[in-house]
């Protein structure tokens, strides 16, 4: 008897054993409907692949005959879902970074910690490695933007509808040199949704 007991309860076990399936990075995988690291970089990709194609970048150059330097200020989510916002513009920084046509200029939070290590070096460093105060690049613009959702539900279905809105301010005047939007819309069917 122990003996089938012991037996039932390693096969009841092992039918609840997490597993676990290393796929690659891109691939898009929506378990819940939720925003996900794929909305995130989808999103980050389209809309500076649209403000990079937009006359202000060219309008810039030929003025002053440089680069623009972008810094991101604040992303808000205004959605009814937790999103972190971290990777989102992590995933807008290195599209900028990595299409070559802007400087780009760190935040606020990061810059108090590259300001102390200027006046360490200031204090230890040999002359000839200092990098001095002063010397640091200003933003031309300013990124902004939020995240909105509209949640529709009915029985089991629901429709869940992002909207992300970015907006490029020129930091001279305050001008809005380009506005990007994009839209995700999941019809999400579940039998345990209920609202």
């Amino acid at each position: 008897m122990k003996i089938w007991m012991v037996v039932f309860a390693t096969l009841l076990l092992g039918g609840c054993s997490t597993s676990v399936e290393r796929v690659d990075s891109d691939t898009t995988i929506d378990l819940s409907g939720a925003w996900n690291d794929s909305d995130s970089r989808l999103v980050a990709e389209e809309m500076i692949q649209d403000a990079l194609s937009r006359p202000w970048i060219s309008d810039f150059t030929s003025r002053t005959g440089e680069r623009p330097a972008v810094i991101v200020g604040t992303i808000r989510n205004l959605s009814h879902e937790h999103i972190n916002l971290k990777t989102f513009v992590a995933d807008i920084e290195r599209e900028l970074v990595n299409s070559g046509r802007v400087d780009f200029v760190a935040a606020k939070t990061e810059r108090g910690e590259i300001r102390d290590e200027r006046l360490d070096q200031d204090l230890n460093a040999r002359d000839d490695t200092r990098n001095p105060a002063g010397q640091e690049l200003g933003a031309d613009f300013m990124l902004t933007g939020q995240i909105n959702t509209i949640i529709d539900a009915e029985g089991n279905q629901q429709v869940r509808f992002y909207q992300v809105d970015l907006t490029l301010i020129s930091m001279a005047d305050n001008r809005k040199v380009w506005l990007g939007q994009k839209k995700i819309k999941k019809l999400i069917k579940n039998p345990s949704i209920r609202y």
